[in-house]
């Protein structure tokens, strides 16, 4: 009974491919530097550096330059803010004590498959944050871990995709 039902699998002709996260054909990426909606001239610059780090590593596929490359990945940085979420008040009429800030990054994304002009995975409103403590931390800090949840949330809506 069981050598029957290895046989008949082994005889479909279907490929599952749910979770495999590009197209069998995407063997290159290109990542095009995201417009930027904000005032952090800095933001598309390091997204694209997260994205070039993270994409292909995870995908097992080369960077390429958007000429070349059967995938390509554009978008645009839609906002940035740093917010305070966790504080603490201090004695009476003293200022009050930041304990953590959070930083969002909110991004719109497309992952565009060249060879067949379709849109892979697309979200309008991909939003990313990363904290970090107020007395032993930098802004940057929170940044790079945003744009990292960002990478993620990319990764992951490929993935789901299929």
């Amino acid at each position: 009974m069981l050598a029957l039902m290895v046989g008949a699998l082994a005889s479909c002709n279907y490929a599952f491919q749910a979770g495999a996260g590009l197209p069998p054909h995407v063997e290159t990426l290109a990542v095009i530097p995201f417009e930027n909606d904000t005032d952090r001239f800095e933001l598309p610059q390091e997204l694209q550096e997260v994205l070039l780090e993270e994409l292909p590593n995870r995908f097992g596929i080369r960077t390429a330059g958007e000429e070349f490359a059967e995938a390509v990945v554009r978008g645009t940085v839609r906002g940035y803010n740093v917010e305070t979420p966790s504080f603490r008040p201090g004695p009476a009429g003293d200022r009050t004590e930041v304990i953590e800030r959070q930083v969002s990054v909110t991004v719109e994304v497309q992952v565009i498959d060249r060879v067949n002009n379709v849109i892979l995975w697309e979200n309008a409103s991909l939003s990313g944050r990363g904290e970090f403590l107020e007395a032993s931390e930098l802004e940057e800090d929170g940044r790079r871990v945003a744009l990292s949840r960002v990478a993620q949330s990319i990764i992951d809506g490929l993935q789901s995709n299929w």
